[in-house]
């Protein structure tokens, strides 16, 4: 037989927690970076742990599309890579969003651990 169990279930925020730095904070590539600015404002007011877990995720992510838009205009090679890493990181980004309207910690595969790392001490 063999030994596999189940990863832990991602952490969910307490019932009075709220949502909303959480998911305002994904909304930035919607509002050309306005939303992680207001969602940075609002925490600041009011520190909760989802709110920062979810600032750091998408701190992150909102630098990679940063990254694309800047390798988008290195010819040929960049042309071909950043609508690819752009693509990946729209999956990534809606991964994310579902998770802060679930109002759960769980990062976002593959680059998620890298950011907690990166950003642990923001928005502390």
């Amino acid at each position: 037989m063999s030994d596999i169990s189940a990863p832990p279930p991602a952490p969910v925020a307490p019932a009075g927690e709220d949502k909303t730095v959480a998911i305002l904070a994904y909304v930035t590539p919607i509002l050309c970076y306005v939303g992680i600015v207001i969602a940075i404002v609002m925490h600041n007011k009011a520190k909760t742990k989802l709110g920062a877990f979810h600032l750091r995720q998408a701190l992150g992510l909102t630098i990679g599309f940063a990254a694309c838009f800047v390798l988008s205009f290195v010819p040929f090679l960049g042309w071909i890579v950043a609508p690819l890493a752009g693509l990946a990181l729209f999956v990534l980004w809606i991964m994310g969003l579902i998770a802060a309207i679930n109002g759960e910690q769980k990062l976002v595969p593959v680059v998620g651990e890298h950011f907690a790392k990166w950003f642990a001490t923001t928005f502390e």
